[in-house]
């Protein structure tokens, strides 16, 4: 009898080794079922892993560390998900957009709890616009007083801003940000699986995830495969930093009128403020030989406030001279397993507004949402159809601002149209009358009222405030004709842009389907 149980207890702990060994294989990586198939190479790398950094080591990845990046890596990775981050170039960035966040985005940043990255960073706080046409200027002030004090839009350096971002979600354990340059997406039977990248040292490398995340920026070189991009190049800006100068109104953005488009003034730090002069059209006069310190000299100074002349020349003296393409993109997404776009990849419209930061942290809020209620992101498809709810919700905010965006443009450009002259001089001179006729526009622009119907309601008013002064005290054919080309050159203006963002999803989203999307049970 003790021999048998001698023998039992010998063969219980063989089978526990057995089992133990097999387990630990399995886990860790060592023959699994590879050995099994006949599988390519990264399909086998995939589902036992290897110590090159291949494998699904995380629940998603996120391609770029820009704002949108760097502020989802820290959204999902606080919500516990085990997040990679693979960015082209981990040093500070330079730009010369990117620099103003309105108080609409400010709450998302609260939202998000990373309203501390604009702390240390020298940002300066914004309350409105100070708006400047032929001589005459009138501010504009955001309606913050239903807001908490702290409340208010924010610049700075961009870069700044990027660093600190990226530092605090670097700061979680869950969540790795590594730098190097993703060349493709890993496609298999139209899932996407991962990213296939070069690291710093050139070598080629291979990350898996449930959900890849492009948030590459601009110049994206993955959205083709995810949307169908159709970009536009309306105009350039060119940049400059004015320094031992104050603004004509303190703590506010300043937007000139000017022949032929905008020029922006906007502070970045307390001691610095940021000079924005668009040039229509995609090609800018030379920096290297001259033309651009000419163009700025005759063209560009003569039409800015005074206060600011002389530190404008000085600038332009210097040579500190940048130049950037504004691009426009409405989304045209194609609802891909296992990817997703975001940012700028995903998104763009005319920098004028300063409303982009403004987009991505507000879809960085949807998508934190969508994604809370789910233990298990590996069924792709069921997961791409819920996600497809993404793309309706997040259209009353970025619909409106980037409606907005393209039409402010179009109206506050110089044309020697004369229906277009009355309805750039009708704009200024609505937002001048102060009350609910600046006020709401101002919500919309800021963030703060993010209402479709309310921005086309308040575009027409202007359209027909014009035609008004047009006809007043007596109309005569000719300002009747002219009256009746305003309102024709406002509906070219909004309806192309609305047409592009989406009439149903714009302001019926409650009747498309994807609207009520319950998240997949686990």
């Amino acid at each position: 009898m003790e021999e048998h149980l001698l023998y039992g207890s010998i063969l219980a702990a063989l089978l526990g080794f057995v089992l133990a060994y097999a387990l630990f294989f399995r886990r860790n990586g060592g023959v699994c079922e590879a050995e099994k198939s006949a599988n390519t190479t990264t399909a086998v790398a995939r589902e036992c892993g290897s110590r090159n950094g291949d494998g699904d080591d995380a629940d998603v990845i996120i391609v770029g560390a820009g704002v949108a990046g760097a502020a989802l890596a820290h959204t999902l990775g606080k919500d516990g998900r085990r997040v990679r981050v693979i960015e082209r170039d981990l040093t500070e960035p330079d730009r010369i957009v990117g620099e103003l966040l309105q108080p609409g985005g400010y709450l998302k940043l609260i939202e998000l709890g990373l309203e501390d990255c604009v702390e240390e960073i020298d940002a300066q706080r914004v309350f409105g616009y100070a708006l400047f046409k032929d001589g005459k200027s009138t501010r504009l002030s955001y309606p913050l007083e239903k807001f908490h004090s702290d409340v208010s839009g924010r610049s700075f350096h961009n870069g700044r801003f990027i660093q600190r971002m990226r530092e605090k979600a670097a700061a979680l354990p869950n969540v790795q940000l590594e730098q190097g340059t993703v060349t493709s997406l890993l496609e298999e039977n139209g899932t996407i699986k991962g990213v296939q990248y070069k690291t710093k040292t050139g070598e080629e490398m291979s990350a898996y995830a449930p959900l890849t995340i492009v948030c590459d920026g601009c110049f994206s070189n993955l959205r083709r495969n995810l949307c169908s991009p159709k970009v536009e190049v309306p105009s350039s800006f060119v940049g400059l930093i004015l320094e031992n100068c104050q603004l004509p109104h303190a703590n506010h953005g300043h937007v000139i009128l000017a022949d032929p488009s905008p020029i922006l003034f906007y502070p970045i730090s307390s001691t610095e403020i940021r000079c924005l002069v668009d040039v229509p059209g995609q090609k800018v006069p030379s920096v290297s030989n001259g033309q651009m310190a000419t163009y700025l000299k005759t063209v560009v100074a003569p039409q800015i406030p005074p206060e600011l002349h002389d530190a404008f020349i000085a600038t332009v003296d210097k040579g500190k001279i940048r130049t950037m393409s504004n691009r426009s993109m409405p989304a045209a997404p194609h609802p891909t397993p296992g990817a997703l776009l975001m940012g700028d990849a995903f998104n763009m419209r005319h920098p004028l507004t300063g409303g982009g930061m403004t987009v991505a942290l507000s879809d960085i809020v949807v998508l934190r949402n969508l994604l809370r209620p789910l233990t298990d992101m590996n069924d792709a498809s069921t997961l791409c159809k819920y996600l497809e709810s993404f793309y309706t919700l997040r259209k009353p905010v970025a619909s409106t601002i980037n409606t907005l965006a393209g039409a402010l443009y179009k109206v506050f450009c110089a044309s020697p149209d004369q229906a277009r002259k009355e309805m750039r001089e009708a704009c200024f001179d609505y937002l001048s009358l102060g009350g609910v006729f600046s006020e709401g526009p101002v919500s919309l622009l800021s963030g703060l009222n993010p209402r479709p119907l309310s921005l086309v309601v308040h575009f027409f008013a202007v359209a027909i405030f014009g035609v008004g002064r047009l006809l007043l005290p007596f109309p005569s054919p000719k300002r009747m004709w002219v009256g009746a080309r305003l309102i024709s050159s406002a509906s070219g203006i909004i309806f192309p842009i609305i047409k592009a963002e989406g009439v149903r999803q714009m302001f019926f989203p409650a009747t498309v389907p994807a609207y009520y999307r319950a998240p997949p049970s686990c």
